[in-house]
């Protein structure tokens, strides 16, 4: 299948770039990337989700080839963009997929507007960065310390440091090569926020249905942490992927698929 990419400007003149699939009728569901990836990030994804589900994966600002304003990479900032590209496509509703940190956006997104989140799936998000040792370490020694143009070495690595099993070459040239496109002072900004975020604290505000999916080979995030995250959220389900690594909708997405279809047939019968 071939994505056409098609772009929305936003009211604050943003330009968001987005595909999507699926009956426009369907249950409305949208992706929001991790940092330093783009709408590519769930490509493989959408291929294994059925023609029911109106499926939506968009770039958010200043990555991908989505605008690159100055300022603006806080996670309320972004939970603002997808509210305001909700607005532009007439969604009243829709369920939020957050992969790794884009999770974080998404929760954001369902504390600020509940009445805009019929559900909230989390695939491999934080409970919060502000303990992950490794991730301080790489802020400090790589990302803060980060110019132009953004070296490939680091880009790649990014990528692969997520991953315990191999993924398609040519998939995965495409993750390295749209983080790439990321200027370093996004990365710094982006990075800074998520850092930053203190949205573990308002986790009992989200009243949708929630799914929270954790591999249990994850080298960032440690199963004490997720269950943390379960936890905080009323009444959310937590599957636990055996000998799945951080990003493991890139490695197994038809099974991640149908964890996802299961939720939204739950929710919404």
């Amino acid at each position: 299948m071939v994505f056409v990419t098609k772009s929305v400007e936003l009211p604050n003149r943003v330009v968001l770039p987005y595909v999507e699939q699926g009956d426009i009728s369907g249950v409305p569901v949208l992706f929001l990337h991790a940092v330093a990836d783009s709408w590519r990030s769930f490509e493989r994804l959408l291929l294994n989700l059925p023609e029911s589900i109106h499926a939506i994966s968009l770039t958010q600002r200043g990555h991908g080839d989505a605008s690159r304003p100055e300022a603006g990479y806080q996670p309320h900032d972004f939970a603002a963009d997808l509210l305001a590209f909700m607005d532009v496509l007439q969604l009243e509703a829709a369920v939020v997929v957050g992969g790794s940190s884009g999770g974080i956006i998404a929760r954001r997104f369902a504390i600020d507007h509940p009445d805009r989140t019929l559900g909230l799936v989390l695939l491999g998000s934080p409970f919060t960065l502000k303990d992950k040792t490794v991730l301080q370490e790489l802020w400090d020694s790589t990302i803060s310390k980060m110019t132009e143009p953004v070296d490939p070495r680091i880009a790649r690595e990014f990528v692969e440091d997520t991953l315990a099993q191999p993924l398609p070459q040519a998939f995965l040239e495409t993750l390295v090569q749209e983080s790439q496109k990321v200027p370093a002072r996004v990365w710094k900004a982006t990075f800074e926020g998520l850092l930053e975020d203190d949205s573990s604290g308002e986790l009992d505000k989200i009243k949708v249905p929630t799914l929270v999916i954790w591999g249990d080979h994850d080298a960032f995030l440690p199963l004490s942490d997720q269950e943390t995250l379960k936890e905080a959220i009323p009444g959310s389900q937590f599957i636990v992927y055996p000998g799945a690594g951080h990003a493991f909708y890139w490695e197994d997405p038809a099974r991640v698929a149908s964890y996802l279809v299961a939720f939204i047939e739950e929710i919404t019968d």
